[in-house]
């Protein structure tokens, strides 16, 4: 085995882009739950609550690559935009992408895609400190692009005080569930070709 297939084979965990659409299409509705579930996860907060969410675009991304993690995360969003109670605290409907969350969900097929593309490059599993700054790099997307957002509505200094400071811990610690997430990924792969 090659260097660069093994690194290949690391750097996708789940080698999504290897199965069938039929197999594509149920990990994207899988996805979307694991999603939805996440953003039950929350610590209410104004104006932005803190949820698992942006740990679960990082990792649908890292493990299903940088297309099909965005696509994903993509239709996760729509059917938030359709009303379906699978955003934050079980919201659902457009309000919520004219509000001060709306950056934020704009950021995430692109925080996802982030990640994905980075896992790919061989910041995955094998090197635990790339996976965690690829994990890292996804958060910071969405909270510059929500914050950017937000500062449209409050005003530059209010949306670094209430849309990016409070979120600081939490994007490291997620980032670090992250990659140790893609550490036990790598790990299982490993026994199962033993």
């Amino acid at each position: 085995m090659t260097q660069s297939s093994t690194l290949k084979t690391a750097s996708n965990p789940l080698n999504l882009q290897q199965r069938s659409l039929a197999w594509q299409i149920t990990a994207v509705v899988l996805g979307t739950i694991f999603l939805a579930v996440s953003s039950y996860i929350e610590v209410p907060m104004v104006p932005v609550p803190i949820t698992m969410q942006t740990f679960a675009v990082a990792l649908v991304g890292a493990l299903y690559g940088w297309r099909l993690g965005a696509i994903t995360v993509t239709a996760w969003l729509v059917e938030g935009a359709m009303g379906f109670p699978v955003l934050a605290g079980g919201a659902g409907g457009l309000a919520h992408f004219a509000g001060p969350t709306g950056g934020y969900l704009f950021a995430f097929p692109f925080a996802a895609a982030a990640a994905g593309w980075l896992i790919e490059k061989g910041w995955n599993g094998d090197r635990l400190f790339l996976a965690f700054l690829a994990m890292l790099i996804s958060n910071a997307i969405c909270l510059v692009v929500g914050a950017t957002w937000l500062s449209f509505m409050i005003g530059v200094e209010k949306a670094i005080a209430f849309g990016v400071t409070p979120f600081l811990l939490g994007a490291v610690l997620k980032s670090g569930l992250g990659a140790a997430t893609l550490k036990l990924f790598k790990w299982g792969a490993e026994r199962q070709r033993s």
